[in-house]
């Protein structure tokens, strides 16, 4: 008696090697997209404007390490803050400020300060820290 075979066709389609070819070409376009963004070479015309000066007389507000503020050499409470601030430079709010803490102030107490000067509309506060790194 002879014997006969039931062969099954499998009717799923082998997805593999369609993956592999996804990732080559996902590959080769995340390595050549930083590439294709050159910089287009411009001659850009001169500027005949001069840079604006740094400003002559910077104001300075410090916080000591016992918690003492003082503007510019000044010592002043907190509550006065505002006001002075306001006087030394005389109303424009689009004064850069500098704020110099020791490091022992706690955070909190910088923060007050930050806060006080935000509230008079100063929003231009730059945080002064020594270009010395400790090890």
């Amino acid at each position: 008696m002879v014997k006969r075979h039931n062969y099954q066709q499998n009717a799923e389609m082998n997805i593999t090697p369609f993956v592999d070819v996804m990732l080559v070409l996902l590959i080769i376009f995340m390595v050549a997209a930083p590439l294709a963004t050159v910089d287009v070479p411009v001659d850009l015309p001169s500027n005949a404007a001069t840079p604006s000066p740094p400003p002559t007389d910077p104001v300075y507000v410090s916080v000591q390490a016992d918690g003492l503020l003082f503007v510019q050499e000044q010592e002043i409470a907190l509550s006065q803050l505002q006001a002075q601030i306001l006087g030394i430079t005389s109303g424009d709010r689009e004064t850069r400020l500098f704020l110099r803490g020791d490091q022992a102030v706690d955070y909190g107490t910088l923060m007050r300060v930050m806060n006080t000067l935000q509230k008079a509309g100063y929003t231009r506060i730059s945080l002064v820290a020594s270009e010395e790194l400790e090890p």
